[in-house]
């Protein structure tokens, strides 16, 4: 029962979190309306592969799972699982607009090199 509470408040502390910026939540809700879909919820997720040995996945979920942490802000929900948590904790979530195009960026701290696409990363 302890090892379930501790679990439960580990996503609210501050070194464990995964923080969205005000223009990553503006996009996601964008996104989210244009799919007719409030209950959507934006979640990322790390995996094995890309060109630095770790990706990011982004996707959309109606469903939190027993192991996954919820973070908030604007209204809008950003899902992250256990492991994910693992290496994303401590990263800003952004979404960044130039003249190369329009993404969704990660700045995490863990990471002790990124490739040039900005979606895989070394620990």
């Amino acid at each position: 029962m302890a090892e379930q509470a501790l679990r439960d408040e580990a996503p609210t502390d501050g070194a464990r979190a995964v923080a969205l910026t005000e223009s990553a939540a503006r996009r996601v809700a964008a996104l989210r309306a244009a799919e007719g879909d409030p209950a959507l919820m934006l979640r990322i997720t790390v995996s094995g592969g890309g060109c630095s040995g770790f990706q990011y996945g982004f996707g959309f979920d109606r469903a939190v799972n027993e192991d996954d942490a919820v973070f908030e802000r604007d209204g809008v929900k950003l899902v992250v699982d256990e492991v994910s948590l693992d290496l994303l904790a401590g990263s800003e979530v952004d979404f960044v607009e130039d003249l190369m195009g329009a993404a969704f960026q990660i700045r995490n701290p863990n990471a002790t090199s990124s490739c040039g696409c900005g979606s895989s990363f070394a620990i």
